[in-house]
């Protein structure tokens, strides 16, 4: 070892020392984009064409399961996405930039006419939100994975979150909204979050 290094041998290992834990700093505190996936699916849409998600891909998505016999929660939360769907048509970017993807999971139930008529309640627009219908189990298997979750009872009935969840142009999850919280969910900002995508 050189008489500078011995020297200064003290001040090189703190040196390097502050240069160790900068690293791991940054490591553990930079932003970083490590998004879960939106799990891929193939489904029949209400205009008869098939929907993947990567075919929905470079658009921003609002996912929400449903059923079309829904006593409760299900109408007033379609509803709710009408008016994003308004919202994002007013600033031009629904069907374009952004969509809606609301898949059924009651499909014995939920036939093709039957979301056809339940779809045109909500004046959806068919360029940009989707209706879909796929096998009950095949639904009720990806819906954990977009923070949402249904159970059947031994009777046919259904219970399920009502979550809608916000997915990016890559198919990365974003956010996911209680549509039961009325303060922190509503179509502005929702809107809003879909636009913050966007740009």
């Amino acid at each position: 070892m050189s008489q500078w290094a011995k020297k200064y041998s003290l001040q090189i290992f703190l040196m390097s020392l502050v240069v160790v834990f900068a690293i791991i700093a940054a490591w553990l505190y930079w932003p970083r984009e490590d998004f879960k996936k939106a799990p891929d699916f193939s489904m029949q849409n209400v205009d008869g064409s098939t929907v993947s998600l990567d075919s929905t891909n470079g658009k921003v998505r609002l996912f929400y399961f449903y059923f079309t016999n829904c006593p409760d929660v299900c109408p007033p939360t379609t509803f709710m996405l009408s008016e994003v769907q308004t919202l994002l048509q007013e600033k031009g970017v629904f069907g374009k930039e952004a969509g809606i993807v609301s898949i059924s999971f009651d499909p014995e139930r939920d036939t093709m006419d039957a979301i056809k008529t339940w779809s045109q309640k909500f004046n959806a627009d068919y360029s940009g939100w989707y209706f879909l219908r796929g096998k009950e189990e095949d639904v009720a298997n990806m819906m954990p994975a977009l923070d949402s979750a249904v159970m059947k009872d031994q009777d046919g009935n259904f219970t399920h979150l009502n979550v809608i969840t916000l997915v990016d142009q890559k198919g990365n999850i974003r956010k996911a909204y209680n549509a039961n919280d009325r303060e922190r969910t509503t179509p502005e900002i929702i809107a809003e979050d879909v636009m913050k995508l966007i740009k």
